[in-house]
Order: C-alpha cells, then sequence, then structure tokens
C-alpha cells in the first residue's frame, strides 16, 4: 500500500492575515503518519508580556561589566556616551525595520521567516543554524555561568558546585517553559519589573551622590580616539544591546501582533536605551574613566562609593535577577527558530510538535537546554558565542534589508505599519551595519573567520539535508511492485 505524505499548505485566508505561506511553496511540510496533526501555537503573550520580553533579554549583564572596556577605548564621557546613544539608535532602527516586517508576517520564527521569504531557504536555514548552534545557546550558557559567578557572592561554591548552580537555573526556566507560554511569562516579567526598579536605584543613588574620589577625566593611554578603538567600544555596546530581535521570534503567539510586535518593539527598547544612558551617567558621576577601565565590575564598585559595604552586594542582586529574565526569554526564543524549520521540512519533525497538553513546542524546548547544558559543561559557550556575534549581526542586516526586498517585489502588499522614517532610518542602519561588519573583519580577523567559517558550515548542512530529503521522499513515493 502507498503510504504518502500529505502537504500542509496555509490557507489564502491565512495569508492575508499576515501568516505567510511561503511563496517558494509548501516546502516539505508534510505529515510523518496519517494520524499526526499540525497545530499552531496559540496566541495568549499580551503587549506588556512582549514588552518585558524585550528588555528582560537585551538587559542582561552586559550594562554592569562592560562599560570598563568601552572605557579603555574611548577617552572622553562625550565618546562613551556617544558610542552608547549611536549603538542604542541603531538597534532601535532595527526594531522599527522589524516591526514592519512583524506586521506583515505575524509568525512563529520571526528573523527565519523574514529570511525565507526574503532570499529563500539556504538563507533562512543557515541564519537558524547558527542562532541554534551559537547564538542563543552560546548566549544562554554564558548567562547562566555569570549567573553562578554572582550566586558566588552570597554562597561559597567550587567550580563543580557553579557549573551545577548554571544547570539548575537553565533546567528549571525550561521546565517553565515547557509547562506553559503563560507561566514563562509570569516568570518574565516579574525578574523583569525587578531588575528595572534595582537598575533606577542603582542610578538614583549616584545621581544624589557627590563626585568620586577622583575628578572625571581623559585616559591618559588614549589621548586621541582612533575609529579601531570606536569600533571595538561599538562592538561591546551592540553586544549589550543585543537581543531585541528575539520577540520577534514569538511572533505568533502575541495577541494582535500587527500592533502590539511594534509597540513592544518600540517601548522596550525606548526603556533599554535610556537605563543604559543614564546608567552611564551615573558611573561617571562616583568614578573617573580610568576608574572605570580599571574596574572589572563596574557597576557593583559604583554602588559601594554610594551606598557602602552593602553596594556590592545590591547590584550582584539585580545581576542575577537580570540574568533570570534575560535566560527566559532566550529559552523562549531559542526554541521557536528549530520549531519554524521544522515546519518547513528543513529540520527534524519532532521540533515542529506541538505538545497537546501544555500547548508549547516542549520537544524544541528540551533540545536547546540539553545543547546549552553541553556548552556549559565543555566550557565551549564562551568561545562559541564571541563567534557568532558578527555572524548575527550580518543576518540582522539581511533581515532589515528584507524590508526594501519587499517594498520593491511586493509593493501593494498589506502592511499595517510602515518603518518611521524609511528609507532613511533603514540605510542608516545598513551602511553602520555593514561599516561594523568590516571593521570587525579587519581589527578582529581570528573570529570573524570563524564567524564566516561557521556560516559556510550552515550552508554545507543545508545542501546535505536538502539532498538527504529528496532521497526520503523519492523512498516513500515508491510503489513496491509485489511478485
Amino acid at each position: 500500500m502507498l503510504s504518502k505524505s500529505t502537504p500542509v499548505c496555509a490557507s489564502p485566508a491565512k495569508v492575508h492575515e499576515g501568516e505567510f505561506a511561503s511563496r517558494l511553496g509548501c516546502r516539505f511540510r508534510y505529515m510523518e503518519t496519517q494520524t499526526a496533526t499540525i497545530t499552531d501555537l496559540p496566541r495568549k503573550l499580551g503587549m506588556l508580556d512582549a514588552t518585558v520580553m524585550v528588555i528582560g533579554i537585551v538587559i542582561g549583564s552586559g550594562i554592569f561589566v562592560l562599560p570598563n572596556l568601552i572605557a579603555r577605548n574611548l577617552p572622553s564621557r562625550l565618546a562613551i556616551l556617544s558610542v552608547w546613544i549611536i549603538s542604542g539608535v541603531l538597534s532601535f532602527f532595527g526594531a522599527l525595520a522589524y516591526s514592519e516586517l512583524g506586521a506583515m508576517m505575524p509568525a512563529t520564527g520571526g528573523l527565519y521567516i523574514y529570511l525565507r521569504e526574503a532570499y529563500g531557504p539556504l538563507c533562512a536555514f543557515v541564519s537558524g543554524w547558527t542562532f541554534m548552534l551559537a547564538v542563543l545557546s552560546g548566549g544562554t550558557a554564558w548567562l547562566a555561568v555569570t549567573f553562578s559567578i554572582y550566586a558566588g557572592q552570597f554562597i561559597p561554591l567550587t567550580p563543580a558546585m557553579s557549573k551545577a548552580v548554571s544547570l539548575a537555573l537553565l533546567a528549571i526556566l525550561s521546565t517553565v517553559n515547557l509547562i506553559g507560554v503563560r507561566e514563562g511569562a509570569w516568570v518574565q516579567r516579574t525578574f523583569t519589573i525587578l531588575k528595572i526598579v534595582g537598575l533606577l536605584v542603582l542610578i538614583g543613588s549616584a545621581m544624589l551622590t557627590g563626585s568620586g574620589s577622583k575628578p572625571l577625566g581623559i585616559v591618559a593611554t588614549h589621548p586621541q580616539l582612533s575609529l579601531t578603538q570606536f569600533g571595538i567600544a561599538m562592538s561591546a555596546c551592540l553586544m549589550a544591546y543585543n537581543g531585541w530581535s528575539y520577540v520577534s521570534f514569538v511572533a505568533g503567539e502575541i495577541r494582535n501582533p500587527k500592533q502590539n510586535l511594534l509597540r513592544s518593539l518600540i517601548l522596550g527598547m525606548a526603556v533599554v536605551g535610556v537605563l543604559y544612558i543614564f546608567a552611564n551617567v551615573a558611573y561617571m558621576k562616583v568614578m573617573a574613566i580610568s576608574e572605570i577601565a580599571e574596574s572589572e565590575r563596574v557597576g557593583a564598585e559604583a554602588a559601594t562609593r554610594t551606598m557602602g559595604a552593602i553596594g556590592g552586594k545590591f547590584v550582584s542582586s539585580i545581576v542575577l535577577l537580570s540574568i533570570v529574565a534575560a535566560v527566559n526569554g532566550c529559552i523562549v526564543a531559542a526554541a521557536r527558530i528549530p520549531f519554524a524549520q521544522a515546519r518547513d521540512g528543513l529540520f527534524f519533525s519532532r521540533f515542529g510538535r506541538v505538545h497537546r497538553r501544555f500547548q508549547t513546542p516542549a520537544f524544541s524546548i528540551v533540545m536547546g537546554g540539553l545543547w546549552t547544558a553541553v556548552l556549559i559543561v565543555s566550557g565551549s559557550y564562551e568561545t562559541l558565542y564571541s563567534y557568532a556575534i558578527l555572524a548575527a549581526w550580518i543576518f540582522y542586516t539581511l533581515s532589515v534589508l528584507a524590508v526594501q526586498v519587499f517594498r520593491r517585489r511586493m509593493p501593494d502588499a498589506h502592511r499595517p505599519y510602515k518603518m518611521w522614517g524609511y528609507p532613511y532610518t533603514l540605510w542608516a542602519f545598513v551602511i553602520v551595519s555593514v561599516w561594523f561588519i568590516v571593521n570587525s573583519v579587519i581589527t578582529q580577523p581570528r573570529p570573524s573567520f570563524m564567524a564566516l567559517a561557521m556560516i559556510a558550515a550552515g550552508a554545507a548542512v543545508y545542501w546535505i539535508w536538502r539532498k538527504a530529503t529528496r532521497v526520503s521522499q523519492a523512498e516513500k513515493l515508491t510503489i513496491p511492485v509485489e511478485p
């Protein structure tokens, strides 16, 4: 008997509503068995949930530790604030582009969906490969390890205990998000609000305190600003702003996404930008730039000066709260990429299944957690994540450029929201992003080469997968001849 797979396509009504079926055809969307069913993830997230996801993911531990790297490369307060503002504006322009794309295509997968529709399945697959393999998994592992380091400020931990704490955090949050999207949203809301309050207290304590023991000045070792130094500082800032695109991965689960995705991206990035700028102003009010450059824990040092001995513990508490929210959001986002790929037949079909009871991509969450755990235990997360930043930014640039592609290819398509300032904001993002990518290749050749190698490996895996899929389909469609 012929066992034929059944293709699953989006209906014209859904396409009109923004649930885009691929213009390249219903690529490999098949049921494995006659009893299998494909369901969509329910829309249970409101605007507040999406907004706190943006804030919670973006504000990790970077604002507390990265200012020292920036101060080592930039000579003045004006230069430091400028690089934070430029990076924030650049990220905000990217968020505007994602608002238009998300309103057009409010489907689970975000960046993967945009790249698939604009450039085809190869580009989409490689982006998914990069984010699954390194960007989200490596970033989550790095945050989980940082959590254990700051937890050591309260409880002495051996190296083995530190890894156990990191793994426990990952396991608990993965379980919460497996049980239900609302449970994960509750965790995201709670810890994001707590860390915003903590940051405001830290900023307020510095603003109400007199200047530090040393006058604000210029770092003597860097009397002049060079393009290379600015590029390194900007790389650190972009790392601190990284994550603004992740909310697009859950666009298929946001209620009224045509409005709420736009609002959450704009409001979320505005809050992040304001907090980052005021945090840097607060640091420079109580510390000289040379002191910031020498401190490994800038936030803790600033708090100690304004709050006394308890200040360091207070900042450690904020960092712990901040990391919980960031890890939780990354787990949510990371599971949606293989989910979307599996629905296209570009990944193992089990990743595309929705748990009947919990209505979550449970298998995808579990497997993503296991891969992140491997990175934590092996210690390879830091190297992998450092290589992935440039690769991720290449895909951010391509996805923002997709706005231009769709404007030309589908000028009459329904767009509930159009990117503000287009085409100037779009090209500002693209030009600065290309400069950043080229500057990274020149000034950091080894990480850049590894990032490009990662992309090339993803392309090779894509062709292998496509070939294996064609063979498998041919075998399924072969009718055996009875003797």
